[in-house]
């Protein structure tokens, strides 16, 4: 059975643009695909592509105009929600604005806790610890506040507060954007480690298809709020249909050249 299924999904948009009176309609979809526990599904596409949009609908912080989300065979819905909220965590981009500067990490990561399990005090403090070990840092981080961290350590704090309910699916949107190089390799690594050891289901959203093409097994390709090609990753790679990713792939392709020269 496929952990994440999802039918014919769309979204409608309609904002005022601000230089005049007339309204900008973005339309999302609609979007199908699935995908088993252990697997990792890439999203790629330019700015404006719709692909963290997609992310959104997917931990239900937008509601889509129509279509149908399954999770182990379960449609979510509105009446299950607290099912979504446990089962699909998000890590976004910015970490320096989902980190509070205020509160000690261990504060940030107890209040999930808090607020979806019947763990007492110590129990909490137990199993951010484990988390925290579990991300590559040590137990006395929950003491830290977030400008005493490196950038790449604020990325494991943000994975650790996705991890800590045990969700079956982590929506990462471009989660490596900051981080240099040897950084992000270091995150890569961590990230395909927990997949195996959790067996986790990812669903990366990224601009970066040298990453892409690394940890994922299937990829959908977004232009302007539609899907231009979806498949298994080593297809997209070898042999794209679709001229707009053939363009992706081969401005990869060029810049791996570049760098190998």
């Amino acid at each position: 059975m496929d952990l994440i299924e999802v039918e014919d999904l769309t979204f409608q948009n309609t904002i005022k643009s601000m230089w005049s009176k007339k309204k900008i309609t973005f339309d999302l979809g609609p979007v199908s695909f699935n995908f088993k526990a252990g697997e990792t599904l890439a999203i790629v596409g330019n700015n404006g592509s719709g692909k963290s949009l997609l992310a959104k609908l997917l931990v239900g912080l937008e509601t889509p105009k129509s279509g149908k989300i399954f999770m182990n065979g379960v449609e979510l819905n509105k009446s299950n929600i607290n099912v979504r909220c446990l089962d699909i965590r998000m890590i976004f981009q910015n970490t320096n604005e989902s980190l509070n500067p205020g509160l000690t990490l261990g504060t940030i990561l107890e209040e999930p806790l808090r607020l979806n399990t019947k763990l007492n005090a110590q129990e909490r403090i137990s199993l951010i610890e484990h988390t925290l070990r579990q991300v590559g840092l040590m137990t006395e981080h929950r003491f830290f506040y977030r400008h005493m961290l490196s950038d790449g350590q604020r990325q494991r704090i943000a994975l650790a507060r996705a991890l800590i309910l045990n969700p079956k699916v982590i929506v990462a949107d471009e989660p490596f954007a900051a981080l240099d190089p040897s950084v992000r390799s270091q995150a890569v690594n961590l990230l395909m480690k927990l997949q195996r050891d959790l067996g986790l289901g990812f669903i990366f959203i990224s601009q970066n298809l040298g990453i892409v093409r690394h940890i994922s097994d299937k990829v959908i390709i977004m232009k302007d709020g539609k899907v231009i090609e979806s498949g298994k990753t080593d297809v997209i790679f070898n042999w794209p249909k679709d001229e707009y990713t053939k363009k992706l792939v081969d401005s990869h392709q060029a810049l791996v050249n570049r760098q190998n020269n």
